[in-house]
């Protein structure tokens, strides 16, 4: 089946350039044909974009599809609520542009049946890549849902656990944070043998590493133990930033996961002690995303979807974000787009409109490039060359 895309203003990221009135032509799922004269199959499918602003599907590599984005107070669910509420999150991302997400942590490996089932076509869902239950240190952040674990041995007993069950990433919490009671952000949690330990069961069988590090002593033992990508990341140094680069370590600062605390704050229920921790840091966390921006270091967007008031129809808001600290709209969009790509080693099929690729697509009203306010407004998602959602 083919479908042509026509009367759209493309955006390149690759080349940074904009292509007006462009078309795109789609079989089975694959970009054939991009161009401004694309004759159409006798048999496509015809889509008018009527002058819309048509960029690569989204990304958002950090997301907690089981969580509810409310208060951040917990709660006791059954699987099959968390499952049912999963779902309903998962189609409110593909309603916002989002085709492509990493899933930073759920509980009872439901991330990975989701995953099955999109991979199978069981739900139409974004694509994904999982990452179970993160490793913590027993009573450390996280350890409400995560696998609690001590020692290099039971470090590396649970990385492979998770890599059993389907996970694609390995998640590692170096230092304490917001939302887990009884921690600070700058308390270093595993340490630099333990965090390496898991690291190396990871790469051991090709998949990578991620962790929650605010402070900077976890943050730098993580690096030291070779991790892919630090989230969060509210205080690092130019130390940081030089590893980062040498060793192509990703940084996902997840901006808006402060924000949304700090905005709606204890008069929307959320706990005192999340929005004390988040106003002694926010500023801070600004800062580092402003510096690591400047020295260069590789940023892909994730916004902690599924924190407190963070919802899943925002992903955008993380580049408005990131507009406001200093990136360009075309920076933050490929941020959002190829950047995420190469991160989850999806680069050479995903985050690009480029001939040979999949077709997903994510359009909207007006060019977020003139306004990047414009990409919180979605106006059709295209996955795998069919239009999934319409506005």
């Amino acid at each position: 089946m083919a479908t042509l895309f026509k009367n759209a203003n493309l955006v390149d990221v690759v080349n940074e350039t904009v292509i007006a009135g462009a078309s795109v032509l789609v079989e089975n799922g694959i970009i054939k044909e991009i161009g401004t004269d694309i004759a159409a199959p006798a048999d496509a499918q015809i889509v008018d974009l009527g002058g819309k602003t048509m960029l690569p599907g989204l990304f958002n590599c950090h997301v907690h599809m089981c969580s509810d984005a409310g208060t951040g107070v917990r709660e006791k669910l059954s699987d099959a609520a968390i499952t049912v509420r999963a779902l309903k999150n998962l189609k409110t991302l593909i309603n916002s542009g989002v085709t492509y997400i990493r899933d930073a942590g759920a509980p009872n490996f439901i991330d990975v049946d989701l995953h099955n089932a999109q991979l199978k076509g069981d739900i139409i869902a974004p694509e994904m890549q999982t990452a179970c239950r993160c490793i913590c240190m027993t009573g450390g952040h996280g350890h409400s849902e995560g696998r609690e674990a001590d020692g290099e041995a039971d470090c590396r007993k649970a990385a492979r656990e998770n890599l059993k069950a389907g996970a694609n990433w390995i998640k590692v919490m170096a230092t304490g944070g917001v939302m887990t009671k009884g921690v600070e952000p700058g308390s270093p949690q595993l340490t630099e043998a333990e965090l390496r330990a898991a690291i190396e069961e990871a790469h051991k069988c090709g998949a990578k590493t991620f962790t929650h590090a605010q402070a900077m002593e976890g943050i730098k033992n993580a690096l030291r133990a070779g991790i892919d990508s630090i989230e969060h990341g509210f205080f690092m140094d130019d130390w940081c930033f030089d590893w980062m680069k040498e060793h192509n370590v990703f940084f996902v600062p997840t901006l808006a996961a402060p924000y949304w605390i700090k905005y709606y704050g204890t008069a929307a229920g959320i706990p005192d002690y999340m929005v004390r921790k988040v106003e002694n840091t926010i500023e801070a966390h600004a800062d580092t995303f402003r510096r690591a921006m400047k020295a260069g270091v590789k940023i892909a967007l994730g916004t902690d979807a599924g924190t407190p008031f963070n919802k899943y129809d925002k992903t955008a808001f993380e580049a408005v974000l990131m507009v406001e600290n200093g990136m360009s709209p075309m920076e933050a969009i490929k941020c959002g787009t190829i950047h995420a790509a190469e991160l989850l080693s999806v680069k050479d099929t995903h985050g690009s409109i480029t001939i040979g690729k999949k077709a997903n697509f994510a359009i909207f009203e007006k060019n977020p490039l003139e306004d990047i306010q414009a990409m919180m407004d979605c106006a059709m998602t295209v996955l795998n060359g069919e239009i999934v959602f319409e506005k």
